[in-house]
């Protein structure tokens, strides 16, 4: 049970893909919300992230959820429950989810590029920030579309388990060594930072900004949290006996219970040692030492990126491709396949090409305009917070344990989805709100 294929390999999947850049953002998340509300909120969302990833166990088979059918993708076990209108809606959530991550993605590499050029030129002018060491973090964004143009053309995930590998160990290096970093700060000062109701309204920042920055803050932890969406492939890797359900109820316990533990040393130990002044991206900061360490972080940051961007990315590609496929089974376009020699490609298709090439443009012409990965990452998390982990599977196992209307259990998850459907709009309020503030910033700047 606790080895391949068991809980040890389940929670390993779990953790692997919940922890990443998302842990960036935690403390300026803590440091908003304050000592004690920061991490009430963090363990009220892994309550809630452990809840509604069991009931989505329960419907991994359709039926019963030990001998029925199975589903082998979230979207099918959506369908299976819920039927084709919800498939559907579930889909166009995904797809968007999916899309928004990739501009995500690209932001943060940009800027931790741009973060190693600042924290080099912050040491050779001997520890002291200028307005020369200051830059535009456009350029790495453009590069980093670039050497997407080329992964994008690998036709599907299965020819990149390599980036795929090398991206999970980035994920780690990087989470680790910005705690370690963080309880250096907070050792060299010997003193715990922030306040009981975190960032304090003054000169810098008004009541109406202090309200949609715990909105917003709402949304990068939420953003933190975000795996249900994987979770079905992840049991359909769970070998059995014991039922897949059993393993999966032990190992979303154990992995959020790991994370939780984790994310709260992140977030808490940054504001300890940052308290009000706590950064969007803790890997941004130059006040972390020493700054060749900070520099193997924001390298390690941009190599798992460049994987994370695939990762979300082929299932899109292969979605639009497999519709393209379907609606014009004659164009030559669409369906030629030409066979080269390339390291990591066998066949050349003109309409992989260019489809993937305007993907990529897009989302990276979007990343300049909007370079703010604090907010971005905050708008995301709302986005994907309340249709992806809280409503498909509360209606998911509403339906399959058919529920009784108004019964106690029915009500209560009614009453739960309602209140992260709240969570959300707020949410997306916020980042959007830090926004339209960083754009009018970068404006008059």
């Amino acid at each position: 049970m606790w080895f391949a294929g068991g809980v040890w390999t389940t929670s390993a999947h779990i953790i692997t893909a919940v922890i990443g850049s998302g842990v960036l953002s935690l403390a300026w998340a803590v440091a908003q919300l304050g000592w004690i509300a920061g991490p009430i909120t963090m363990l009220c969302f892994a309550l809630v992230t452990y809840c509604t990833s069991t009931l989505l166990s329960y419907c991994y088979r359709s039926g019963d959820p030990v001998l029925g059918t199975r589903s082998y993708s979230y979207m099918d076990a959506v369908g299976s429950s819920l039927g084709k209108f919800h498939h559907k809606l579930c889909g166009c959530v995904q797809q968007f989810n999916l899309f928004g991550s990739a501009v995500g993605y690209t932001i943060a590499s940009g800027v931790n590029m741009l973060a190693i050029r600042q924290t080099n030129c912050v040491h050779r002018s001997g520890g002291v920030s200028s307005g020369a060491c200051s830059t535009n973090a456009s350029p790495y964004i453009i590069a980093f579309g670039v050497a997407q143009l080329i992964l994008s053309q690998i036709k599907n995930f299965g020819q990149l388990w390599w980036l795929s590998s090398v991206a999970a160990a980035m994920s780690f290096t990087y989470s680790f060594i910005g705690l370690g970093l963080e309880i250096a700060k907070f050792a060299s000062t010997g003193r715990i930072k922030g306040t009981i109701t975190g960032v304090s309204i003054g000169p810098t920042v008004t009541p109406v900004q202090k309200v949609w920055r715990v909105f917003q803050a709402l949304g990068n932890i939420a953003f933190a949290y975000s795996y249900n969406m994987i979770l079905i492939e992840i049991q359909d890797t769970v070998k059995s006996p014991p039922s897949e359900l059993e393993t999966m109820k032990v190992a979303n316990r154990f992995s959020v219970a790991v994370t939780t533990l984790f994310y709260m040393l992140c977030g808490c130990f940054g504001y300890a040692a940052f308290g009000d002044s706590s950064p969007g991206n803790l890997l941004t900061s130059t006040g972390l030492k020493p700054y060749w360490l900070l520099d193997i972080a924001n390298v390690a940051v941009v190599l798992h990126l460049l994987g994370a961007y695939q990762v979300y990315s082929q299932p899109l590609f292969a979605f639009v491709e497999e519709k393209a496929a379907k609606w014009f089974p004659d164009s030559r376009f669409v369906n030629k396949e030409t066979k080269i020699r390339l390291p990591g490609s066998s066949n050349f298709n003109m309409f992989r090409l260019v489809w993937r090439t305007v993907f990529v443009v897009v989302s990276t012409v979007i990343s300049v305009l909007v370079p703010f990965f604090n907010d971005v990452v905050g708008l995301l998390g709302a986005i994907g917070f309340w249709p992806l982990t809280v409503y498909f599977p509360v209606e998911m196992y509403i339906a399959e344990r058919k529920l009784a209307r108004w019964s106690r259990t029915w009500v209560l998850l009614k009453l739960l989805s309602f209140g992260c459907f709240v969570v959300t709009l707020v949410a997306a309020a916020g980042s959007v709100a830090g926004i339209i503030d960083d754009l009018k910033a970068s404006k008059g700047s």
